[in-house]
């Protein structure tokens, strides 16, 4: 599991191969994800948006961006967590996903980033 804390807001991620919705003889390798958003410091906040950065073995990235996540803009008391899972297609049996979320600290209304730290997408038989 990766993790990484900005701004006092612990973003953890776990991800894995989906063989039911993959074709691998059509290039088609699909994984889901598990992320948990803490909220780690003293202020109320909101997830407003996303943006992911993905990219797969040829070097290709796709920019995906979008209010909130999984159709929610879920707001965190301090010391409480957001969980939500999703998922994504690659043409190659190795990718990776990186990002960040816009946030805002509801105490003033200012917006910041917080860091979705890189993870991997492997098909499980490369890992051999």
């Amino acid at each position: 599991m990766n993790s990484i804390i900005t701004h006092g807001i612990e973003i953890s991620v776990n991800a894995r191969y989906y063989a039911p919705q993959s074709d691998p003889k059509d290039n088609l390798f699909f994984f889901v994800y598990e992320i948990t958003i803490s909220n780690k410091s003293e202020f109320t906040v909101q997830l407003l948006k996303r943006h992911w950065y993905i990219t797969d073995a040829y070097g290709k990235c796709r920019e995906i961006e979008g209010d909130g996540v999984v159709g929610e803009t879920p707001t965190l008391e301090p010391g409480e967590s957001f969980y939500y899972n999703s998922g994504c297609d690659f043409p190659t049996e190795i990718g990776k996903m990186n990002g960040f979320y816009t946030m805002k600290k509801l105490v003033d209304q200012s917006e910041f980033s917080v860091i979705i730290p890189t993870f991997s997408l492997i098909l499980p038989a490369r890992l051999n």
